[in-house]
């Protein structure tokens, strides 16, 4: 029996806009009455995603967790001190950053405290993240990580609205710098994600699960790009939304009929919780 679903927040849970579909609301209604956790587990900080969901119920999320940053921050609802984190080491995080500010290609940094800081950041980039909590545009005269104020980088993203270019750019940076200590993943079509080395939302998931002595194989994971990958292989059931990009699709173990903008979670909830309950 499925005990936890685990899911990615943009352009899986979230449509265009950034908008929860009313029809993934009733899911979690219902997984709440069924006593399913319902787990995000997002690339965005544990501030921005608890954003997400600011006109839902909170008593949904009561006793809940958070998994962000690609899983290397696990929290509880509504507590910001995570139970578990990782960042890059300065040198890493001041490595990549060299690497953008170079070609003056936009790029995201991200600190523990929920700032996405955003530096060379074309116009169609800024429309796209409208209404993302924790977004700060940074002045292009800046030359060193010093806009974050001290905090650490728990990872960097470089932004292309060219995809094939976006994965140029990953492949030039780690041949540029084969001995940093980093993985680079991919979403949105547009971000090539560097993080901590050994981090992904698959780990996430599994210290979650040994966490809440749940085994992994009783987990759904839901995504719809490569840096969901790792979360889709990891849980006993890895769910693609039908606007699953192709480089993942053949990872999973079920593609649906229903995309981000009609609301997947419901899908899931129809076809492979609700079943269980009552046959129970």
């Amino acid at each position: 029996m499925y005990r936890l679903i685990a899911s990615d927040m943009d352009e899986t849970m979230l449509g265009a806009g950034h908008r929860l579909p009313a029809e993934n609301v009733a899911a979690l209604e219902r997984l709440k009455e069924l006593g399913v956790p319902f787990v995000p587990c997002s690339g965005r900080p544990y501030p921005s995603i608890v954003a997400s969901f600011a006109d839902v119920d909170p008593a949904l999320f009561e006793g809940g967790y958070v998994i962000s940053y690609n899983g290397a921050f696990i929290n509880r609802w509504g507590d910001a001190r995570p139970l578990i984190s990782a960042t890059l080491d300065q040198p890493t995080a001041d490595a990549l950053y060299g690497f953008a500010l170079e070609r003056r290609q936009c790029v995201h940094a991200y600190t523990p405290s929920g700032r996405i800081l955003i530096q060379f950041a074309p116009e169609a980039e800024r429309r796209a993240i409208e209404g993302v909590a924790g977004v700060e545009f940074v002045d292009d005269g800046w030359r060193d990580l010093g806009f974050a104020d001290g905090e650490p980088i728990v990872k960097i993203l470089y932004m292309d609205p060219d995809f094939a270019q976006v994965k140029r750019l990953a492949s030039e940076a780690a041949a540029a710098m084969p001995d940093l200590p980093i993985d680079i993943t991919f979403s949105s079509n547009r971000y090539a994600e560097c993080m901590p080395a050994g981090i992904d939302k698959g780990t996430g998931l599994a210290h979650l699960a040994a966490h809440l002595r749940i085994d992994v194989a009783d987990t759904i994971g839901m995504g719809d790009s490569a840096n969901d990958l790792a979360l889709i292989r990891t849980a006993g059931l890895g769910v693609g939304v039908a606007n699953a990009t192709d480089d993942i699709r053949s990872a999973c173990d079920v593609i649906l009929d229903t995309d981000c903008e009609a609301g997947a979670l419901a899908e899931v909830v129809a076809r492979f919780i609700e079943p269980e309950h009552r046959a129970a």
